[in-house]
């Protein structure tokens, strides 16, 4: 399709940002300018509409330009309300409060501007605490773009070998500029896998596991029965922190994050995107005997956070009013997007089977992944053998051209949101049908 404002946009921009974009991640195939979004639909530059599942990288939870949310905002515009600079502030302690009552396994939070300033933070308590250097992450995963973590989330085959159980996998960094000291101490194992948990403690002193509990940055990949719990226990068996980074799984699929839904505390967790529905806000929280590092009595203990632009007021609004909303049971949020997952999920198994399609729709909740492949992947390995890469992309192109967004790039995961309603899911699944008939 041709989309010259979009282009001409992208060219203008290229002369004064390296690659146009100032978030590389945003940069895809076809090339879209968003002019605007409301509700469930996005209008691109050329006057294209679309019904939206990239939703913000699953921010925009309650939908784009969410009018309480907005209506918070600009309440706390107009009372002048901007950045002080000093001394606490009646937001910060409200969104704190209400944080806490929602997400049972939290005792206390800090705010960040970011999810990744959030991990940061997370790896730092941890490693504080145990005094050990070391970090597992998952095969994967993503935690942030920070030097511990910035590494192995679509990693190619070549790059990180065939599976190995137990074991560990080459840091492969998503950036040059990581000092090698950095990968020397973060370990890369497959999801799903205690054998390679246990591998990785036996050999090198680990301050913490820290995943995803559902793995959201390849599509839909869920823990298998006892996985979590088995992550718990060797936590206290062997001393290290577990963390679950809930940035994306954080409030999308429950009030409480997906930590109460499988029923595992983590030591800490962190949390984003959804929890101000696209306003920049990010959140630590956890045990009290952790997150008091950040005020620890001796200095040489104590856990450095410091930001500007830390719960800044207007995003602290727009927080204070998601969180509001999702607890309202007059809203109904939960039970809304819910069902619409479901019907999307049947309507999309109907279609692909219809054609003798192998695939397999992943989904929690609101959130979802078509995987072409006959059986649900239990970890990036599964994927990379049996996933039909091409097709998801052809797949997701084609969706674009008939009106339906989700970001071009294969596995990434689909997102509805509580603006979607049932004639957008009927049309989505109309088109669909259509495209598969195309491919």
């Amino acid at each position: 399709m041709v989309r010259p404002q979009s282009n001409r946009v992208l060219l203008e921009n290229e002369k004064w940002i390296p690659g146009g974009v100032v978030s590389l991640n945003r940069k895809a195939d076809p090339n879209i300018c968003f002019k605007s979004g409301r509700g469930s639909r996005v209008l691109d530059m050329d006057g294209k509409e679309y019904i939206d599942f990239q939703a913000g990288f699953a921010a925009s939870f309650l939908g784009h330009n969410d009018p309480d949310v907005n209506q918070a905002v600009d309440d706390t515009l107009k009372d002048n309300s901007i950045l002080m600079g000093a001394g606490p502030t009646t937001l910060e302690g409200e969104f704190a409060e209400l944080f806490c009552n929602s997400v049972p396994y939290a005792d206390s939070v800090q705010i960040t501007t970011t999810g990744s300033e959030a991990t940061y933070h997370a790896i730092r308590i941890a490693r504080a605490v145990t005094k050990r250097d070391h970090v597992i992450v998952m095969q994967g995963g993503y935690n942030g773009w920070h030097n511990d973590v910035a590494c192995n989330v679509i990693s190619a085959l070549k790059d990180i070998g065939e599976r190995v159980s137990p074991g560990e996998y080459p840091f492969d960094s998503l950036s040059s500029g990581i000092p090698d000291l950095h990968s020397s101490l973060v370990h890369v194992v497959n999801y799903n896998d205690l054998d390679s948990i246990s591998y990785v403690i036996k050999r090198y002193k680990v301050a913490c596991v820290i995943l995803e509990p559902i793995l959201q940055n390849i599509g839909i990949v869920k823990p298998k029965p006892g996985y979590l719990e088995g992550l718990r226990n060797l936590a206290d068996e062997n001393g290290f922190l577990l963390v679950f980074d809930e940035v994306k799984t954080g409030f999308r699929h429950a009030l409480g994050g997906y930590q109460s839904i499988c029923g595992v505390q983590p030591d800490l967790s962190t949390f984003g995107k959804a929890v101000a529905n696209g306003y920049p806000l990010g959140v630590i929280a956890g045990k009290k005997k952790y997150m008091d590092y950040f005020v620890h009595p001796e200095k040489r203990e104590r856990v450095l956070i410091a930001g500007t632009y830390n719960a800044f007021p207007l995003t602290t609004a727009a927080a204070i009013s998601t969180l509001k909303k999702l607890a309202d049971p007059e809203h109904g949020v939960y039970e809304h997007v819910d069902a619409l997952g479901q019907m999307m999920e049947n309507g999309l198994n109907d279609i692909f089977s219809s054609k003798g399609i192998e695939h397999y729709v992943a989904r929690q909740g609101s959130a979802l992944c078509t995987y072409f492949m006959d059986h649900e992947p239990v970890d990036f390995h599964d994927i990379l053998h049996h996933h039909d890469f091409q097709y998801d992309v052809n797949y997701r192109k084609k969706l674009i051209e008939n009106g339906i967004f989700n970001f071009p790039v294969a596995i990434k995961q689909s997102s509805i949101s509580f603006a979607h309603s049932e004639v957008d899911i009927e049309e989505t699944l109309d088109k669909t049908k259509k495209v598969v008939d195309q491919l």
